[in-house]
């Protein structure tokens, strides 16, 4: 029998595009090449968007 999860599951896709930042895990946060936080360069900011939590959207409405 096979299990249900398994008719959908899709193997991970390595994505094309290069990050131009890497996760430094001593610091906990990622960082440019040159060693400078990521949040740091506009540029990048710019070109990964924005992102949204789901929290609220589960305790007021108008979320």
């Amino acid at each position: 029998m096979r299990p249900f999860a398994l008719s959908y599951a899709r193997p991970a896709v390595k994505s094309a595009t290069e990050t131009p930042y890497t996760y430094d895990a001593t610091r906990q946060l990622n960082v440019l090449s040159d060693g400078r936080q990521a949040t740091s360069s506009r540029a990048v900011l710019m070109a990964t968007g924005t992102t949204a939590s789901t929290a609220g959207s589960k305790t007021h409405f108008d979320d």
